[in-house]
């Protein structure tokens, strides 16, 4: 009895300290100073790639409504960096939840009606997928490939716009697949003087925040990315920014859009709404990715160092890892370094050598590099990501540790055999 009537009187003092430390713990806990990620191995695949803590961190955000006060500010402010990601002031961003592919879906069913024509410029794996997506929403689609390690010319594309009339354009900025960058600039200039009214989307997944990209300078239509290469984020965003252009096609479309949930018509009022700092529904956006993305973006667009910079010390980092290769007598999958990715490097087997010699080999060092992709030649080349904060954190030592295993892995590997 006499227990059951102290609970009383020690319930003040008990919660008074539960409070206490808990308020402790919440300032501690209210920055990065004394979090930080377990240890792992390096990851330097062509994404997902290495996020700091920063990052890390508010993608632990409390549980938060999607429709909060506190929340409605982040979300707009992420639309606004995009913008100045991709350089555009007018774009309009879509920021979904969902896989970079979900970008291709976007592109299909909002700006191409069933039996329109798209050409599609193939330098790798992901053109092929491009061109499956599009076929699904029943566009007709023609093709213009390149060898592997190369990018279609100007000359083929021109070619390809004067034989027929095409709604859209499109082409992977960076394929994945083969390191192969495409010269966007050249593309849109060629399609403007041979085909003007032809829309041109960049599907720049692998390319975003790691190559240099001037949306309205270049007078690009639609720009595709996902949050978990060079925008430095865990997966799960499917981004994209169209232009004014593009969005008046969308508007002046004959039929409705031929998908639920990428409709513009649905996605358009949302952003518009958070933009404008009000709330709206349409499907629950990823809250705790949101907030991790724009403690990405806050780095990439409003701190040291600025955004041309960060394309100097990808250049730098890729000009460092291709040296490298090359002094140990790896060769490229892209033909010319005209065609080379700054954001990834892939690289030829020695011969005699194969993925069992050298991606375990890394891996045992605490690099985790990627295999090959393109189904012609998958098995006879690795590919190294050297993006985000790989390439632009030298304090990270990322790149010099790439460099070391690399050269161990290949000495181990050629004395064993």
């Amino acid at each position: 009895m006499s227990l059951l009537l102290s609970l009383p009187q020690l319930r003040g003092p008990i919660l008074s300290q539960l409070r206490s430390t808990t308020s402790i713990f919440t300032r501690k806990m209210s920055s990065t100073e004394h979090f930080k990620q377990s240890p792992h191995k390096l990851l330097v695949i062509p994404g997902p790639i290495e996020v700091s803590d920063e990052v890390l961190f508010a993608n632990a955000h409390p549980s938060m409504s999607h429709v909060s006060p506190d929340f409605i500010p982040i979300f707009g402010d992420c639309i606004r960096m995009m913008r100045t990601v991709v350089d555009t002031a007018e774009g309009q961003p879509f920021l979904i939840a969902g896989s970079g592919t979900l970008g291709w879906d976007q592109i299909a069913s909002n700006l191409v009606e069933p039996g329109e024509n798209a050409l599609v410029l193939h330098s790798g794996y992901f053109g092929d997928s491009f061109a499956d997506c599009l076929e699904t929403y029943g566009a007709n689609v023609d093709q213009v490939k390149a060898k592997i390690g190369a990018a279609v010319s100007q000359e083929a594309i021109e070619d390809a716009l004067k034989k027929k009339k095409y709604k859209l354009l499109t082409f992977t900025h960076v394929d994945t697949s083969t390191a192969v960058l495409s010269n966007a600039k050249a593309i849109v200039e060629t399609v403007r003087r041979v085909s003007p009214d032809t829309l041109v989307a960049l599907d720049g997944v692998c390319s975003v925040a790691s190559e240099e990209i001037h949306m309205d300078q270049w007078d690009l239509d639609i720009i595709i990315t996902a949050s978990q290469k060079g925008l430095g984020t865990p997966p799960g965003l499917s981004i994209l920014v169209a232009s004014k252009r593009a969005m008046q096609v969308f508007n002046s479309r004959k039929s409705r859009p031929t998908s639920y949930y990428a409709s513009w018509k649905k996605w358009l009022p949302i952003m518009q709404a958070y933009e404008s700092g009000k709330p709206s529904y349409f499907a629950t956006p990823p809250v705790n990715l949101i907030y991790a993305f724009h403690a990405s973006l806050s780095a990439i667009t409003k701190a040291a160092p600025s955004l041309a910079e960060r394309y100097e010390l990808h250049r730098e980092a890729s000009r460092k890892i291709k040296a490298a290769a090359k002094e140990l007598g790896l060769k490229q999958l892209p033909l010319d370094p005209d065609f080379a990715a700054t954001g990834m490097t892939a690289l030829w087997y020695p011969d005699g050598l194969g993925a069992g010699d050298i991606l375990p080999r890394l891996a045992k060092r605490g690099i985790v590099a990627a295999g090959g992709l393109h189904v012609d030649v998958k098995d006879k080349y690795f590919r190294i990501g050297h993006m985000g904060i790989t390439a632009v954190e030298k304090s990270r030592g990322d790149v010099d540790s790439v460099i070391k295993a690399l050269k161990e892995t290949l000495a181990e590997a050629t004395a064993e055999k």
